[in-house]
Order: structure tokens, then sequence, then C-alpha cells
């Protein structure tokens, strides 16, 4: 660079900022003379909002299997269990795993995420003052990888978080997360709320996560996540890493899903929320287009249930839902999350697109019906379903699968390995639809069916919305 233009460069230097510095003045230029004024700090908030964080470590007995060579009887027959135990290695062990909570009620109640007890034998929370406490499991919702403890012998009050509307941040607001990453100790991390309403993040079948930069590491699991004045928004779940460390992609679980999971757990001891009783698909940019919609976004109705909450408000096959409670419905999942939040046996004001006009549909909610009875049974004898555990199909038991409700169906729910079912290729969460001719509706159907002799048998399952047929001998 020539003389002269480094010259230019560093006079455009001096320049600009006497050229685009707003005026200041005269009084507002002097210098800070308190330790506040010099220093932007979370530690008030920080201090009032860690107690009511706490560690959580578990235990589980892992069955681990022996060698083969070990486990064969011709080796035992010669050397003995014992030998076996002793030189194969021990059949059983104990697998330790920990994680975050985080304190919701002053009487010990914590709410954590699902995967860090999952089959835990014993739970341990150790709060801030360092006692360490035995806590039992009151309840879990695999949907939203939630899960509530109690906290046994707490003593007194315990410092603790209320879950806040989590509708009321935004992208860009400041938050903080608190939890015990790696197992080095109770960690604070500030951050971002990077996006809201992220659906397809693959944790949990019910989620429209917040994403936050604030650094999540393994432990984080079921920690806060809280906003700068220390309101409890979300519960940190999940993150987005090739490398199992934090890279900036954080997941958190709204609270407005998760006030409405603690309230149903600690009321009937299980998750209870909404059912539509319609089903659809998310509205893509070619389907848009065909709908006669300026735009992709909202929910296309494929199917309404008899008698359903969706039915009985006038909700109909072919519109799309745009909106509830004047909230914009992104996708299917986001339609799910949505209802998950609202309270059974209120009412939801869906906005939809019906022939290119908009209208307003009023739906009273209810939680999914557990009829017909399930009827449940384990069939045996010389016939195809040998060996399978079967049962009616109700919207109650399509909720607890994860599955789409099909009316008038007999659901697979179980099928015995080696069995005659299983060697057929008859799987779990097929359901029946008819055999050698006869419709299938109930489990007495079936039974009936089943009971009837024949040389041999034809036989239709729905499995994930495709019909299978096939025929095997008597």
């Amino acid at each position: 660079m020539s003389q002269s233009i480094r010259t230019l460069a560093l006079a455009a230097c001096l320049i600009a900022p006497a050229v685009i510095a707003p005026a200041v003045p005269a009084e507002a230029q002097s210098v800070p003379r308190t330790r506040e004024q010099v220093t932007l700090t979370f530690a008030p908030v920080v201090k009032q909002a860690t107690p009511a964080v706490v560690n959580i470590y578990t235990k589980r007995t892992v069955q681990r299997r022996m060698p083969m060579l070990f486990d064969d009887p011709f080796f035992r027959q010669f050397f003995g269990r014992d030998f076996a135990q002793q030189f194969g290695g021990q059949p059983e062990r104990i697998q330790n795993s920990l994680g975050s909570g985080v304190i919701v009620r002053p009487g010990g109640v914590v709410v954590t995420n699902n995967h860090v007890i999952e089959g835990a034998d014993e739970i341990t929370v150790v709060l801030s003052d360092r006692r360490e406490l035995a806590a039992k499991l009151l309840g879990t919702d695999p949907q939203s990888d939630i899960a509530v403890l109690q906290i046994e012998d707490v003593g007194g009050p315990l410092p603790f978080l209320d879950p806040v509307d989590s509708d009321t941040i935004e992208v860009g607001d400041l938050v903080l997360a608190i939890g015990n990453p790696f197992g080095v100790g109770q960690t604070v991390t500030s951050g971002i709320v990077s996006a809201l309403a992220r659906t397809n993040v693959g944790v949990s079948d019910i989620g429209s996560f917040i994403q936050t930069d604030a650094a999540i590491n393994p432990g984080n699991s079921g920690g806060a996540l809280i906003t700068s004045d220390g309101r409890l928004v979300g519960i940190n779940t999940a993150i987005f890493s090739q490398s199992g460390g934090s890279i900036g992609i954080g997941f958190a679980v709204p609270t407005n899903l998760v006030r409405t999971v603690i309230a149903g757990i600690l009321a009937e001891g299980r998750a209870v929320r909404p059912w539509l009783g319609a089903s659809g698909q998310t509205v893509t940019s070619d389907l848009a287009k065909s709908l006669g919609l300026d735009r992709p976004g909202g929910v296309a109705i494929q199917r309404v249930v008899k008698g359903s909450p969706a039915a009985s408000g006038g909700l109909a096959r072919g519109d799309v839902i745009l909106s509830i409670n004047g909230k914009p419905v992104i996708d299917d999942n986001e339609l799910k999350f949505m209802l998950a939040t609202l309270p059974v046996r209120g009412t939801a004001e869906i906005t939809v697109n019906r022939g290119g006009r908009e209208s307003k549909v009023r739906v009273t909610l209810a939680s999914a019906p557990d009829s017909p009875a399930r009827d449940t049974t384990r069939l045996e004898g010389r016939q195809p379903f040998s060996g399978a555990i079967v049962a009616n199909f109700n919207p109650a038991l399509a909720e607890e699968l994860r599955v789409e409700y099909i009316e008038g169906c007999v659901m697979i729910l179980d099928v015995a390995q080696g069995s005659i079912a299983g060697r057929i290729g008859v799987q779990r969460g097929d359901c029946v639809v008819d055999l050698n001719g006869s419709s299938i509706a109930t489990v007495e159907d079936l039974k009936t069916a089943v009971a009837a002799p024949a040389n041999q048998w034809t036989l239709s399952l729905n499995r994930g919305g495709q019909i299978l047929r096939t025929t095997v001998g008597g």
C-alpha cells in the first residue's frame, strides 16, 4: 500500500467517528463513579434462582449376558454356576447416571427430563446446600420427555421456581441455563433465545422447543432455563452436536407444556392432555397451491373421528387449521404442542380456512376416551395369531402407544418371540382388519374367527396406514 493510500485510510478512520457519532450532552459524559455504573452482572438473579436447581443421581441394575461359553449347560455341568459367574463376569451390574432438576413446589416437587430417570431403581437429589435426599417418582410423560419427582424427608419449605408463561419470551431475549454439566457441579451459562417453536428436533413426540445458544452439555438435562429477571421459562432437554459438546444449539421444553404435565401427574398420576379427534398433514408449498392458499403453514384435516370434540365443534375433512386461540399453527407438531398446553374440559377457538374463506370454530376439549373397553387378551392355539396379545383399539390406547387412532380395529399389543404370530410376520402395532373374509372390529370377533377350523388362513393387517394381506396354512 502506498504512503498516500495509507494516509487516506488513516484520515478516514479518524474522521468517520466524528461524522457518524451522535452528539452527546456534556453532562452525560461523566466518568462512572460506582461499581453499579460499571458492572453488568447476573449475580443477583443467579443467587435467587440456583438454590431451586438440583443435581439428580440415579442407579439402576442392568442385566449383563455372560459369554456363550459360560452359559452353555455342558460347561456348567463340569465347572458349576459359581465358576461361570466368577470368571465370566457378574450377570448384573449397577449403572449410574446424572442430570439436573428444578424444584417447582416448596414441598419438594421436582421436575426433570424423563430420560434422566428412565429405568432408575434409586433416585437421589442433591440440594444446593449439599444435602443428599432420596426421591420417589410421581409420574412420567415420555411424549414430552418430562418426569416429576417428590423429594422425601424434606424437613421444611425449599426454595423453588414457579414455571411462568413461556409465551412471554421472544427471540433475542437474554436467558441463563443452570445445571450440572458432566458432573462438575452446578454451572450457569448465558445466551439468548435463538428461536422459538422448533418442532422437528426429534427429541420427543410433543414439543415446540425453545432454542438457545446458552451452553448446554450432558448433565444439564432437566435443568432450568431462566430469563434475565429470574423467571423459569424452560426445562433444558437436548443439544444438537456432532461431538457431544455444546456448539451453541440447545433446546428446552417450554414451561407452558411443563405446567400441564405437572398438573396432570400431581392430580391423576399421569399426564392428561386434550384429544381433538382429528388428524391431518402439514400444509407444504405444493399443498398450499392446490388449496388456493397464499403461503404454506397450518394443518389440512384429512380425518375426523365420529363423536370427537372436533366433530362436535364442526371441524370437517378439508378444513385447514390456521391458528388456535389466535396463535399461528405452523405444522402438525405445533398443533400437537398447542393442544397439549390447553386444559382438559376447556375450550379452544380454532381458525380454519374452509373453501377459501376463514371462519372460527369453538371446540370443547376432552381427554381421549378409554372406550370401547380394551378386553386385553392373549391368544393361543393353532391359528395365525397364537402368541399375540390383542385389545380393542380406543383413543386412550392410541395416545399411550403414540399412534393414530383407527376406529373399529383390534390392536396387536405384543407378539411372543418364536410364536406362530411372530413367525408369520405379525408385529406389535398392527391392526387386524379381517380374517378369512370376516371383518374384525372387536376382540370377540377375532376370538370367534380363530376358533373356526380352517385349512388355511387369509388375514389382513393395517400397518401404518398400509393394508397387508397374507395367506398361511392351517
